[in-house]
């Protein structure tokens, strides 16, 4: 089902569902007239405020944020949803992580979407962006990455949960991650950033450096499946696209191949690795490829002399990799130097035919400041850069550079903004697609220091929140955030079609409503206990206040699978279902079946209770679950 065919479920940006719902309840309690008052005076407030806010980052209680922002968590392996400019947090979306508020991890839908890594409790996420169509966001899809288990999970829009999930193959670490922007998200590029054995078993010589390798890996969006991989010489850090559907870019900050710090800085150039994504799906079809440990990933060569990459020296340690959103220009950021390199993308096509030298791509290389660490633009032709160790946010003309790099007398430096520490990743509203509009760029800070409340040793990062619509920037908003949270990308709300009821068809329970079809029992409808030796199923409905079934009984040792169904039909009432004192509980959402597995391991009487609250008598919503000794 696509997004325009969910349309009838799509929220509305105005004011109402849920207001509407206390309306009626108001009209009960205390008579006719108090609610048509109460939404009279909120749509008349609401509408002073929107004009007189202007551009204000305030956003009055009742008014609704401009962007939906996309936060990585960090070290916490999950996602977060942002208001931007209010920057409030709106929403987590568990990925890597265990979740016990919703269940993720817990229960046999999120088990199944994990997959061979649902044992695995941790994940490092880094890099959220999403899925476009002719470099626009089109609302479907956020992807995600987890370093520290070399995994890529997709999260659904409509419902903002996660949905797929690829432990990637030969390769470890993915780190930088972005999406084919043109004409639409065919695939997803992501880096193995650590070298290591492509056949990592451990039988031959682990000290033998020659033998590693960092792989570049390409994704289905749709099917998240490998589509091919492809190695390279060096490692691999950020990546990006072009607007032209026809080249990959990624930087590299260990073309030494070295093992240690000292051994990864002794160059004084690494490069930029740029694919041909023509030339390497034409040597998948021509079948030019290996196949590793057993599955059958194509595996690419892509090292220095293959016709499939073209490696462009740029200075020490680059690290962020940006496209510009006119589609002119990827950005290498220095880090080591302070420089950052703009590399022509119109001339790529001159260097794959072998009519240029890698270096006469570059078209400018301006000093920007100490640290350059990713560059985000506006709509301006203005791009505004990290500089980690100076803790500041540079913001230069893009075409004042190259003008000043062929000797013209231009100062391309606009301002110098002081950021609260040590910034990495940068973004701007819209800013990684054709629709920059130059309102707002959050600035990611590593380190918060003296700017919150101390909390102990440990402290939470800062995200300051920029005024970027004039000639000067301007620090709106510091806002604290745990763990780190690493990158961000915001997207405008007209975008996003978030649903507000779940289908009942929803691939996400499909296999849970599928086991109840063969154990003939309908969830909607029917509460009831299927035994088939040790194992006991159990159908509850729910509606608030109550469970379909308040008792049911077990013997130690079963194994128990609670099968839940939300058969309330108003937007926002959420169920839970909690067994006391056995580790288990989930949501279910309006409309939604979730199930949970367990072991009756305890003999005695435990109640089981709704723990999202739903009800004045959500207190009563409860059940007992007996187990004979």
């Amino acid at each position: 089902m696509s997004n325009d065919d969910k349309s009838s479920n799509n929220v509305e940006l105005e004011n109402e569902g849920r207001r509407k719902f206390f309306g009626k309840t108001a009209i009960l309690g205390a008579g006719v007239v108090a609610a048509p008052m109460t939404a009279a005076m909120f749509s008349s407030m609401a509408q002073a405020r929107a004009k007189d806010a202007g551009s204000d980052p305030f956003v009055h209680p009742g008014d609704l944020d401009e962007y939906y922002g996309f936060w990585s968590g960090g070290q916490s392996g999950e996602v977060r949803i942002m208001g931007i400019p209010s920057m409030r947090e709106l929403m987590r979306i568990p990925v890597f992580n265990i979740d016990s508020a919703t269940g993720w991890g817990l229960t046999n839908e999120s088990k199944r979407i994990k997959g061979d890594s649902a044992n695995i409790m941790v994940g490092d996420t880094h890099h959220p962006h999403m899925s476009m169509t002719d470099g626009r966001y089109n609302g479907k899809y956020v992807f995600i990455n987890d370093k520290s288990n070399t995994r890529v999970a997709r999260i659904r829009c409509d419902v903002m949960k996660t949905d797929k999930m690829l432990t990637v193959p030969n390769t470890q670490a993915i780190h930088g991650l972005r999406v084919q922007k043109v004409p639409y998200t065919k695939y997803i590029v992501c880096n193995g950033e650590f070298e290591v054995p492509i056949v990592n078993d451990g039988k031959a010589s682990l000290e033998d450096v020659s033998t590693y390798r960092s792989i570049y890996n390409v994704i289905d969006a749709e099917t998240m499946e490998m589509a091919f991989q492809v190695i390279v010489d060096g490692n691999l850090d950020n990546t990006d696209a072009d607007y032209d559907g026809k080249y990959f870019a990624s930087t590299c900050y260990n073309s030494e191949m070295g093992m240690s710090l000292g051994e990864m800085i002794t160059s004084e150039r690494d490069h930029v690795v740029v694919f041909s994504l023509a030339r390497c799906e034409a040597a998948v079809k021509a079948g030019k490829f290996k196949t590793y440990n057993g599955n059958n990933v194509p595996v690419l060569d892509g090292r220095k002399g293959s016709q499939l990459t073209r490696y462009i020296p740029v200075p020490k340690s680059p690290h962020g990799l940006n496209t510009s959103p006119n589609g002119e220009y990827f950005i290498a950021n220095g880090k080591l130097s302070p420089t950052v390199s703009i590399i022509s993308i119109k001339k790529l096509d001159a260097l794959f035919a072998d009519e240029i030298k890698p270096r006469d791509t570059i078209i400018a290389e301006p000093e920007l400041g100490l640290g350059p660490l990713h560059t985000a633009f506006d709509n301006k032709g203005n791009a505004y850069t990290t500089l980690f160790l100076d803790s500041q946010i540079a913001k230069w003309n893009v075409q004042d550079a190259i003008d000043a790099h062929n000797g013209k007398k231009v100062n391309y430096i606009r301002q110098k903004l002081d950021v609260h520490y040590q910034p990495g990743h940068n973004h701007t509203t819209m800013g990684e697609t054709r629709d920059a509009d130059g309102k707002w760029l959050v600035s990611l800070c590593k380190f918060s220091k003296d700017r919150f409340l101390p909390v102990g040793p440990l402290r939470p990062e800062n995200d300051q929140l920029i005024d970027i619509s004039g000639d000067e920037m301007k620090i709106v908003h510091d806002g604290p955030a745990f763990a780190e949270p690493h990158d961000c990308m915001m997207v405008h709300r007209t975008k996003m079609k978030p649903l507000k009821l779940w289908p009942r068809t929803d691939p996400m329970f499909a296999e849970t409503i599928a086991i109840a079809k063969r154990d003939g029992v309908d969830v909607y409808s029917e509460n009831k206990i299927i035994r088939d030796g040790k194992i006991l199923r159990v159908y509850i409905t729910s509606i608030a206040p109550t469970y379909g079934m308040t008792e049911f009984k077990v013997k130690l040792g079963d194994e128990v699978t609670v099968i839940v169904t939300n058969l309330d039909q108003v937007e926002d009432v959420t169920h839970g279902f909690c067994m006391t004192d056995h580790g288990a509980q989930m949501e279910i959402g309006p409309q939604a079946t979730a199930s949970i597995t367990f072991m009756a391991n305890k003999p005695g009487v435990y109640w089981y209770y709704c723990n999202w609250f739903c009800h004045a008598l959500h207190m009563e919503m409860r059940g007992r679950m007996l187990v004979e000794a």
